[in-house]
């Protein structure tokens, strides 16, 4: 469920995923783009259905840069037992690094549709933390990315992580990510920097 619809009835949404599961069509359940509030009121209302499968996860963007759906909607799901689909795992992009010279001009904050969608994320405190991730990325000589989405794997409630890779190589890098622990000091030195992001 992409997102809340105030023009179709939720009862009627709902009927047609309890379908979807009753009838072979689909394993699992989730949301996006919703609140605490409305996951919380899909998850109930869905379970009344009794499919025998319940909401298993929301999936809302969530990063280093952006880390608004802790103060509600991470507690919420810890409740509800379900996963966070963290969107947007690299910051748009900006924790790649690659924006730390400038925008480079085959990027996505280049392209005048998706400049804005970037640019939110190319400030000062933004830069800290992608400064930050660079620093711990040298000491593991790996990819600033990678550090990234090793902080967000470690999250509780993320259950995976979307990234918007755009080619092969973006893809097959960010797959490399997924071997990268760190350390309670580093993960803990990023949850702070990013804290005032």
């Amino acid at each position: 469920l992409d997102r809340w619809d105030v023009s179709v009835p939720l009862d009627e949404t709902l009927s047609a995923l309890a379908f979807a599961v009753q009838s072979g069509r689909v394993r699992h359940v989730g949301v996006s783009n919703l609140s605490a509030w409305q996951t919380a009121l899909v998850h109930a209302k869905f379970s009344s259905f009794n499919t025998g499968v319940s909401l298993v996860g929301s999936q809302s963007e969530y990063s280093l840069l952006n880390r608004k759906a802790e103060v509600e909607l991470v507690p919420a799901l810890e409740q509800l037992s379900m996963g966070l689909i963290a969107c947007a795992g690299l910051g748009r992009g900006v924790l790649t690094g690659k924006y730390r010279a400038g925008v480079p001009a085959d990027s996505r904050a280049a392209q005048p549709d998706w400049e804005a969608y970037v640019s939110a994320y190319l400030g000062p405190d933004q830069a800290h933390v992608v400064q930050a991730s660079a620093r711990a990325a040298d000491a593991f000589g790996v990819p600033v990315g990678h550090v990234a989405l090793a902080w967000l794997w470690q999250r509780r409630q993320v259950a995976s992580v979307v990234v918007g890779a755009r080619t092969v190589a973006q893809l097959t890098e960010a797959f490399g990510a997924s071997t990268l622990e760190l350390p309670q000091p580093i993960s803990q030195a990023l949850d702070d920097v990013s804290q005032e992001a």
